[in-house]
């Protein structure tokens, strides 16, 4: 009886088996497998080696990591790597939150989904399109932007958006909040949805107004769901945090002119490691993120489950 209610059930859960079957293979294919050539780190590894190479190239030891910190633009990369995700997550963590507040609010059915449709299809735009749209509006020869304020006299000469360095982090900021702000808000809208709406027709009864009724349920009611994505969001923080990549902004919004700001630890990595055929020393430099990062998940999650009671794991 129970074999057949097992297999039965198993019939019935069959396509939900093989959906999570794909992505675990995924994951062991290009997440795990791959792990192995962090040796290549502690190594002299060249590509004309190919495979055989990971194992028989000669060991460097930390001589890679040690030539990273030595590097005399290391402070900067650091400096710039570090202020950008601090950037967005003070400015780009509570936009999704409050977004998403002002969203469950909205009585109007169809407005509520078209506002939320439209706040997050920028999310599905590659960044090569976001940086040609930035290009359209703030280049200083053809930009909406300067020519808006320069027909209209509140400027004489076009502000240098794309290639002063003092306008970067603003510049990465706001189009990392462009794009992504609208899709993180999905998580917080589900959390919402998980509110008890009694407690919202009992707090009215009891005479409270709308302010009071998002001060005390709705943003209790995210408290969880606030503390996982900022748990997760130190964690990725040398890779662009909540929204954004640093890697691909500093990449495409990243000049010549503006690379005293715009130059961080990812571009560094590909510049001098891959785009130079230095595998080993791009390797070295991705492993002491990636350990940082582990580092920082644990001690953020430690912290949140001490202050609040809350934690991911």
């Amino acid at each position: 009886m129970n074999e057949d209610l097992s297999g039965s059930r198993l019939r019935k859960q069959l396509p939900f088996h093989v959906f999570v079957g794909l992505g675990i293979l995924f994951l062991i294919l290009f997440s795990y497998i791959p792990m192995f050539g962090i040796i290549i780190a502690f190594k002299d590894y060249r590509i004309s080696t190919g495979i055989e190479g990971i194992f028989t190239s000669s060991w460097a030891g930390l001589g890679h990591f040690r030539e990273l910190v030595d590097d005399y633009n290391f402070p900067n990369l650091v400096r710039n790597t570090l202020i950008l995700s601090v950037l967005k997550i003070v400015f780009s963590y509570p936009v999704p939150i409050l977004f998403a507040i002002l969203l469950s609010e909205v009585r109007h059915v169809a407005l509520k989904r078209f506002v939320q449709t439209v706040s997050y299809l920028p999310h599905f735009i590659s960044w090569v399109v976001v940086t040609g749209i930035a290009y359209a509006f703030f280049s200083t020869g053809y930009g909406i932007f300067n020519d808006m304020l320069l027909s209209t006299g509140i400027i004489k000469k076009p502000i240098e958006v794309l290639t002063n360095p003092d306008s970067f982090y603003g510049l990465a900021v706001s189009t990392a909040i462009w794009k992504e702000a609208g899709w993180w808000t999905i998580i917080f809208l589900a959390a919402l949805a998980g509110i008890d709406p009694s407690l919202y027709e009992a707090a009215e009864m009891d005479g409270a107004g709308r302010l009071k009724r998002i001060l005390y349920i709705t943003i209790p009611g995210l408290k969880s769901a606030c503390i996982v994505v900022l748990i997760l969001t130190i964690g990725s923080m040398l890779g662009g945090g909540l929204v954004g990549s640093n890697f691909e902004q500093a990449m495409l919004l990243g000049n010549p002119l503006n690379s005293e700001k715009s130059q961080i630890i990812q571009t560094y990595a590909f510049n001098v490691g891959l785009a130079q055929g230095r595998f080993s020393f791009a390797t070295a430099i991705d492993l002491a993120q990636s350990v940082i990062s582990v580092f920082l998940i644990f001690t953020s999650n430690a912290i949140a489950k001490r202050v609040s009671g809350t934690s991911l794991f």
